[in-house]
């Protein structure tokens, strides 16, 4: 553990009994809803590539036209799925004004599924539109994708803002002692080159980040994420042989060596929390004029959402509603 980690941990509350099997519950549950979405749409996608591909006026010749066409029994249902999915997404921000529904789960879970099903709906209501995006129907659809996309980037945002106050506390200098503090306890062991350690805690200064714009800051941030896995890997290539390098596919897989992986997640630990630090007042700006935009998009989304489906009621499109 480094001595960052150390400082930081003895800051934190202990963790309740039963935590971390909390955790991992929850984590179990998002991975499967997110395997069960995939596996979902690529049935649609196989069942129905040669039927998608075809342009407008050859669908109607085609035997699964009937079912596939958003008035179809499958386009219908597939509606009907992404009209409870969408009520499902507005659960979320209903909970902040619902005192019963803020009582049940935790907060960070509550926004893990609501992006996660925010993700899955664009390609649900695409599947029932058969991918043809025209008129009244298809503008909902841009701002229903806009608003998946913008829900992504604010997930990632939030997840660099911390709930507690033992990262928020930390400022620059402290940051400095403990990054010193950590090279010096690093310098003392031979496993991991020195270089490799310097690349992987590597940060731009605090009055180049305080300078940059917004979305540069942003987008540093989302870099620094992606060049950190990218500098782990390189180093566990440096401390195994070429077999191993191989078997833990060019070092983005764990080695087998525990004295290794211990030093390389404290380092990854470090650099994780640097950088949070660092950007800190850049990721809270960022997360207050996303929720200016995020939230007008989604309610406007929602407008046209309930325009469409009571248009389609109205024609009588729902059979099993008349």
């Amino acid at each position: 553990m480094s001595a960052g980690s150390a400082t930081v941990q003895a800051r934190t509350i202990a963790p309740k009994p039963g935590t971390q099997d909390f955790e991992r519950g929850h984590r179990f549950r998002l991975r499967a809803m997110y395997g069960l979405a995939i596996a979902f749409l690529i049935a649609l996608s196989v069942y129905g590539f040669n039927y998608y591909k075809l342009g407008a006026e050859d669908r109607p010749f085609s035997e699964k036209h009937h079912l596939l066409r958003p008035s179809g029994p499958v386009g219908l249902y597939l509606g009907v799925f992404g009209f409870f999915l969408f009520c499902a997404i507005f659960l979320y921000p209903l909970r902040k004004h619902w005192a019963w529904l803020g009582k049940i789960g935790n907060t960070r879970h509550w926004l893990d599924v609501h992006v996660m099903m925010g993700v899955a709906a664009p390609f649900i209501i695409a599947f029932h539109a058969s991918f043809k995006f025209h008129g009244f129907a298809g503008v909902a659809f841009w701002i229903m994708a806009a608003v998946a996309a913008s829900g992504v980037i604010g997930r990632y945002v939030y997840g660099q803002i911390p709930r507690s106050l033992n990262t928020a506390e930390i400022s620059m200098r402290e940051l400095q002692d403990e990054q010193a503090k950590f090279a010096a306890q690093l310098a003392e062991q031979k496993l991991l080159r020195k270089q490799d350690l310097e690349l992987v805690l590597r940060l731009p200064s605090a009055d180049r980040v305080q300078r940059m714009p917004m979305v540069v800051a942003l987008a540093d941030m989302i870099l620094f994420d992606f060049l950190r896995v990218l500098r782990i890997a390189r180093m566990r290539r440096h401390t195994v042989g070429f077999g191993e390098a191989i078997v833990t596919l060019g070092g983005f897989r764990a080695t087998g060596h525990a004295d290794v992986e211990r030093l390389i997640a404290s380092a990854r630990e470090q650099a994780k929390l640097s950088k949070r630090v660092l950007f800190l007042s850049r990721a809270e700006q960022v997360f207050h004029l996303w929720h200016v935009i995020h939230k007008p998009f989604s309610y406007t989304f929602a407008f046209l959402a309930l325009i469409h489906i009571g248009v389609v009621i109205s024609m009588g499109y729902l059979p099993w509603l008349h």
